[in-house]
């Protein structure tokens, strides 16, 4: 159960409760889960009881209350525990973690999409300085993130102005090279059109790009690099399984994984992407997929076996898990117009 299913899930006992005449409330349009915060119990956690108990009429704790006895018996979830003057607190069963690793793999690239904002219609103009790369590379993104989560969005129809192009099919030439991408002070003939890219896309809107010449550096402190170099360990990863007889596969009765960071930002990367399309920031999935990148290498020397150690099914679970990592790193970037080499 991913936090995207969470928030649905919570969001459906909320209108069952209505439905019945338990509680008598407008259903809100979505309901916030968030990761538990110190003093909190399980896994995640919601406040929606808080929120409603005023229109309810009710104190915040029997509305609480209410939404837990619709929230016992849902799939996905172990336990539901009600701290402080009403949170519910959430924990996942233990097979949830091979439901997510299954989840993103039969999705692919396409994991993290929604029609959550289905229905909602977005048009940019253009910026008033058709120069100005950054606002319509960051705009160019924000229509590909909003178009991911059901929005119809799109650029209005300005004379000669057909938007950016992302590093997509439509990118390369019939030779296969890459069109150039105008980068204002980061040409893409001089950074290259993933450097540049993410040199303009990573920082807050309110900060500067990123210093171009860092970025082209093979080294821990490039954020970039730490991101595609992660991608390309899974690939290898995967190489130097077969060689060794170990498929990616999440059996249910493999001891515990230990992984909590690399599950944790696995499972959030559903709402970072739709949180990215509703505040229309880019960066929000570029820091993301750095934090993605750090727990996966943290992972990743556990994940074969080592010296004379026998491939067993934990190895398999990791392996699959390690995977599903790659997977997430790969469709975050292509959100990004960036390319996931194989090899760096």
């Amino acid at each position: 159960m991913t936090p995207a299913d969470l928030s649905l899930t919570v969001l459906h006992a909320v209108r069952r409760a209505v439905d019945d005449g338990a509680l008598r409330v407008d259903v809100p349009p979505t309901v916030k889960v968030e990761r538990v915060r110190p003093g909190g119990a399980g896994e995640y956690a919601s406040s929606i009881a808080l929120s409603l108990a005023r229109s309810a009429g009710r104190p915040a704790l029997d509305v609480a209350g209410i939404l837990e006895e619709r929230l016992r018996d849902a799939p996905g979830l172990r336990e539901v525990v009600i701290t402080g003057p009403g949170f519910l607190n959430f924990s996942l069963r233990r097979d949830a973690d091979a439901e997510l690793v299954r989840a993103i793999r039969e999705a692919g690239d396409s994991y993290g999409t929604s029609d959550a904002l289905a229905g909602t219609t977005v048009r940019f103009a253009g910026p008033p300085d058709l120069t100005e790369s950054r606002a319509l590379l960051v705009t160019e993104t924000v229509v590909r993130l909003l178009r991911s989560q059901g929005a119809d969005a799109g650029f209005a129809e300005l004379a000669g102005f057909a938007g950016f192009i992302g590093p997509s099919d439509d990118e390369r030439g019939e030779s296969g090279e890459r069109i150039h991408v105008r980068a204002g002070a980061y040409e893409g003939d001089v950074l290259g059109v993933d450097a540049a890219r993410w040199a303009l896309l990573r920082p807050s809107p309110q900060d500067r790009p990123l210093d171009g010449p860092p970025l082209l550096v093979q080294h821990e402190r490039n954020s970039l690099f730490r991101v595609r170099y992660a991608y390309s360990r899974v690939r290898r990863l995967l190489v130097n399984g077969r060689q060794l007889g170990v498929v990616p596969v999440y059996e249910h009765d493999a001891p515990p994984l230990h992984a909590p960071e690399l599950l944790g930002v696995l499972r959030d990367h559903p709402v970072v992407l739709l949180a990215a399309a509703r505040h229309r920031a880019p960066d929000r999935v570029a820091r993301h997929l750095e934090a993605t990148a750090d727990a996966l290498l943290a992972f990743q020397h556990t994940v074969l076996p080592l010296g004379d150690e026998k491939p067993s099914a934990a190895h398999r679970s990791r392996l699959a898990l390690a995977e599903a990592a790659g997977t997430v790193l790969a469709g975050g970037l292509a959100v990004l117009g960036i390319s996931a080499p194989e090899r760096i």
